[in-house]
């Protein structure tokens, strides 16, 4: 209701009065582009004349141009090519008499039905939860709001379920807390709805023990090797999770030095947890982290979640030192004394470029 500003007030005011005009129609909603026309009708208790009227609409004055006296005491006003609502609640419509008294409002709700919500990914930090993302569509953008549902069911058991916890991990995002299976596949979608129509994303397929997560590495230690003076040695516990007999782990990781935002990345370490970094440069410091991806023993082929990365941890190198003649300390190998094609040990990954072992040989008859 919105009240009419009388010159006096009387004691009668506590009683219900009749509301000053009606707009019609009331709290429309419309697509973008579309074009309106609406009624202020005045009500006979009040004498005012379709002259005495004005339109505003999110308190901006509406053009003359755009009013027809539809009566005597009716006026409407045209609207052309209506942009998106400048907030969800509506766009506010307002029909004033002519000394800046309200009469009556309705809200415009102009936008786009909702899109196909997109790119829903699922994780389990425990295998008793399950958390979901989502994207709302290519453009996003409705204008008006839109309600997000993910439901999940069991794959031949048919009974939908509504997830209850949302924005836990974003915007878009659900955490189902409880009550899941394991070696049984869920169907997961999401339904977005609005004033304009509900959209239903395509429906994802998954198991449980195929996303579980942990968190990162704990413990990790970065330390020299010796006096060797373009080497790292990287060790780190596992997560506390993968104690659990359904998993293995394999690891990642990355590293840059000090005076860089450029991190490089050992991309597949294995199971072990540790790790010697070769081919740095002495005397500089690097910063390195660890992360981790669980898998299952059963033999699952899907990829796994990689965990967030540890908190960096640093160490330097050694700076360069000086070969004596005849004697070789183990930051100085002789030119020459490298084997032509590097050997790569099976905690270096094929295509690392950081990750070396080299072979020497003969030193004992240099001189």
């Amino acid at each position: 209701i919105f009240p009419f500003r009388r010159g006096k007030t009387s004691e009668a005011a506590t009683q219900p009065r009749p509301n000053p005009a009606v707009i019609s129609p009331q709290d429309p909603t419309l697509l973008i582009g579309s074009s309106l026309v609406a009624t202020c009708t005045v009500s006979p208790d009040f004498p005012l004349k379709a002259e005495d009227l004005y339109w505003t609409l999110n308190g901006r004055r509406l053009p003359a141009a755009s009013y027809s006296a539809l009566g005597p005491s009716t006026l409407s006003v045209a609207l052309a090519r209506l942009n998106g609502s400048r907030q969800q609640s509506g766009d506010n419509l307002v029909c004033h008499s002519r000394d800046g008294g309200i009469l009556a409002g309705s809200c415009l709700y102009v936008g786009l039905p909702p899109e196909k919500p997109v790119n829903i990914t699922c994780w389990s930090k425990n295998m008793k939860d399950l958390t979901c993302k989502w994207a709302p569509g290519t453009e996003g953008e409705t204008f008006l709001h839109t309600n997000y549902t993910l439901k999940y069911k069991r794959r031949w058991y048919g009974q939908d379920n509504t997830c209850q916890e949302y924005h836990t991990a974003g915007t878009y995002s659900c955490h189902i807390p409880k009550d899941l299976a394991l070696f049984t596949p869920y169907e997961i979608w999401v339904e977005a709805s609005n004033r304009l129509g509900v959209a239903v994303s395509d429906v994802v397929m998954l198991d449980i023990l195929d996303v579980v997560t942990t968190d990162p590495p704990s413990d990790v230690h970065v330390s020299r090797v010796g006096d060797l003076e373009d080497q790292l040695s990287v060790r780190w516990s596992s997560p506390p999770a993968l104690k659990d007999f359904l998993f293995q782990a394999k690891y990642q990781i990355q590293y840059r030095v000090e005076d860089s935002t450029e991190w490089k990345v050992v991309d597949d370490v294995g199971n072990q947890t540790s790790c010697r970094l070769a081919g740095l440069r002495p005397g500089t410091v690097y910063f390195v982290q660890v992360r981790c991806n669980p898998f299952s023993i059963y033999g699952s082929k899907k990829a796994g979640i990689w965990s967030d990365w540890s908190n960096p941890t640093a160490a330097s190198t050694p700076r360069s030192g000086e070969c004596r003649r005849g004697r070789f300390p183990a930051p100085c190998l002789a030119p020459g004394f490298l084997a032509k094609e590097p050997i790569r040990s099976s905690a270096f990954p094929a295509g690392s470029q950081n990750l070396l072992v080299f072979l020497t040989a003969g030193m004992g008859g240099l001189r």
